[in-house]
């Protein structure tokens, strides 16, 4: 019935989403959600090109970065996947995600994401470890990450001195830019008093 899959794809995704009285949050997870399942490039995909033309503007995209599981995410990256899906992205971000090796736990501060990306970005979720309580120090540095692309929105310049830094830069948070150290220290701080106040929880 149709001449490629993502046009297929588009098609069924177009018609639930109008069915549901397009609502404000419906995300489509394309077949090529990485750079390196896309041929040749994001930018140069038949695929893409094709979901960005005829998916509805309103249905968010899911993009993992460069991987499936992506240790750097630039805004430079960003820049090619908007362009070709003409919507800025949402990052499904497996940065801690373990269901492939639960031999292998993540418990190091959110980092690799190059400052200023969340202008960049039309939402951002975290596939954390399968292990509920391990996921305290990923969640809580996301969240001074996040805190600190708020205070790069709200200060423009800063933003664009910020997004020449290198990724997983050390600077302290004292001018307004996020430390992974300072991050990870702050969580930890308030992980082992949540430890200790659940250990003097009655029947603990």
């Amino acid at each position: 019935v149709f001449p490629s899959l993502a046009q297929a794809q588009a098609s069924v995704a177009n018609e639930v989403y109008q069915e549901l009285g397009q609502p404000s949050v419906f995300l489509f997870c394309p077949t090529e959600y990485c750079s390196s399942l896309c041929s040749p490039s994001p930018s140069q995909s038949c695929y893409l090109q094709t979901i960005g033309q005829e998916l509805l503007p309103g249905i968010g995209v899911i993009w993992t970065g460069p991987k499936v599981v992506s240790q750097e995410l630039s805004a430079v990256l960003l820049e090619e996947v908007e362009a070709v899906l003409r919507r800025r992205p949402v990052i499904w971000d497996n940065l801690y995600a373990n269901d492939y090796d639960c031999r292998r736990v993540f418990l190091g501060p959110y980092m690799g994401r190059a400052p200023g990306l969340m202008a960049r970005l039309h939402g951002l979720l975290l596939n954390p470890n399968c292990e509920l309580q391990a996921n305290f120090i990923p969640i809580h540095t996301l969240g001074t990450w996040f805190q600190s692309e708020l205070g790069s929105c709200a200060h423009p310049d800063r933003a664009g001195m910020e997004a020449v830094a290198a990724l997983g830069d050390s600077q302290g948070a004292q001018d307004g830019s996020y430390s992974p150290q300072e991050a990870l220290e702050l969580a930890l701080r308030d992980w082992v008093a949540e430890i200790n106040q659940q250990a003097l929880e009655p029947g603990r």
